[in-house]
C-alpha cells in the first residue's frame, strides 16, 4: 500500500512538471511585452494589481506578495470586492494582472468593462489567446497545460502550479530588470533572519578589543596560546613592529604542529599563515559565511579601508548573530 501512495505521488509530480515544461516552451512575446508594460508602470510610480477568483485567490495573493517583497509594488484585489467599492484601489497608470485559466470566470468577465474604463493596462495570465479575458486584455501570458493532476482532470493542480511559477518568473525578471540588490531586499525585510543576515556588516560582528587576540612577531607559541585563551578566540593575529598584520596563527595550526619538539617554546613566525584570507569591515556579514564555507576555515582577519587590522571573525560567534 505504501508503494501505491508513492507511485501516485510521483505521478502527480510528473504531471505538474510536464505542465511547467510546456509553459516554459510557450513563453513568447506576450511575456516580454508584459514585462515592458509593468516596468513602464513601476518606473512611473505606479503599481501592479493582481486579481483572480477561486484557487487563484491564494495564488494571486502569493504572486502579489512575491512581487512586493522583491521591489515591484503589488496588491491583490478580489473581483467581487472591486465591484463593491474597492475598484478605487486602481490608479491611472497601474497594471492589472488577471489570473484565470479558462479566461471565462464570470467574476472576472464582469470586471473587465470597469477595468477597460480605467486608465490601466490589463495582462491576462490564462490558457489561450482566444478566451474572453484574453480578447479584452492588452497582453496575454500563456499558462496552458495538457492535463491536471486530478484523475477527473477537474481540480486545479498543474494549472495553478503553472500560474504560480509564471508569477515567480515575472517577479524575478522584474527584479533583474530593475537592478534590485540584496541590500534592497534587506530593507524590505528588516525583521527576522533575512533582514538580520543582510543588514549586518562585518564591523557589526567582528571581535575587537580584549576579544581580539594579537601578539608581536617573535612571540613564543605558548604565549600566543595564552593570548588566544584569554580572548577565548580560535586564532591570534601576529603583528609587525608598525602594527600591520604579519600573519595569523590558529588552533588548527597548533594541532597540525603538535608533534613538533618543544613546540611551546618555538617562535610563532615559522608556524603562522602569512597573507591570510581577509575581509573588509563594510562587507555584508553574510559574506563571512560564504568565505568560511569556500575556504574551509574558521577564523577570518578583518581589515579597514586602509588595509590595517580592524578585528577578526571567529566562526563560533556566528550562531549568536543567527547568521548560520
Amino acid at each position: 500500500m505504501t508503494e501505491n501512495y508513492l507511485k501516485r505521488a510521483r505521478e502527480v509530480l510528473d504531471v505538474e512538471m510536464d505542465g511547467l515544461r510546456k509553459v516554459r516552451a510557450s513563453l513568447d512575446g506576450g511575456f516580454t511585452r508584459s514585462i515592458d508594460r509593468i516596468l513602464a508602470a513601476l518606473n512611473g510610480g505606479h503599481k501592479i494589481v493582481v486579481t483572480g477568483v477561486g484557487k487563484n485567490i491564494p495564488i494571486g495573493q502569493k504572486i502579489a506578495a512575491t512581487l512586493t517583497s522583491t521591489g515591484s509594488p503589488a496588491v491583490f484585489l478580489h473581483p467581487s470586492d472591486a465591484m463593491h467599492g474597492e475598484l478605487g484601489i486602481l490608479a491611472d497608470g497601474d497594471v492589472v494582472l488577471a489570473l484565470s485559466y479558462s479566461g471565462e470566470s464570470e467574476e472576472l468577465t464582469n470586471l473587465i468593462p470597469a477595468l477597460r474604463r480605467a486608465n490601466v493596462a490589463i495582462i491576462a495570465l490564462t490558457c489561450s489567446n482566444e478566451n474572453s479575458l484574453a480578447r479584452h486584455s492588452d497582453e496575454v501570458i500563456l499558462a496552458a497545460v495538457d492535463a491536471e493532476a486530478c484523475p477527473f482532470n477537474m481540480a486545479p493542480t498543474a494549472s495553478t502550479t503553472a500560474t504560480l511559477a509564471l508569477g515567480d518568473a515575472l517577479a524575478m525578471v522584474l527584479l533583474d530588470a530593475r537592478g534590485f540588490r540584496k541590500e534592497d531586499y534587506a530593507k524590505l525585510h528588516p525583521a527576522g533572519a533575512i533582514g538580520r543576515t543582510l543588514l549586518l556588516r562585518v564591523e557589526d560582528i567582528m571581535r575587537t578589543g580584549s576579544r581580539l587576540a594579537t601578539v608581536p612577531r617573535g612571540t613564543r607559541i605558548k604565549e600566543a596560546v595564552i593570548a588566544m585563551s584569554e580572548a577565548r578566540s580560535g586564532s591570534v593575529v601576529v603583528l609587525n613592529e608598525d602594527q600591520t598584520m604579519a600573519g595569523i596563527f590558529t588552533d588548527g595550526d597548533l594541532r597540525r604542529h603538535i608533534d613538533t619538539p618543544d613546540l611551546s617554546n618555538q617562535v610563532i613566525d615559522g608556524f603562522m599563515t602569512t597573507s591570510p584570507i581577509s575581509i573588509r569591515t563594510n562587507q555584508l556579514a553574510v559574506d563571512v559565511l560564504a568565505i568560511f564555507e569556500k575556504h574551509n576555515i574558521d577564523d577570518l582577519v578583518v581589515l579597514d579601508d586602509a588595509g590595517r587590522l580592524a578585528g577578526s571573525v571567529d566562526i563560533q560567534d556566528l550562531p549568536k548573530f543567527k547568521i548560520l
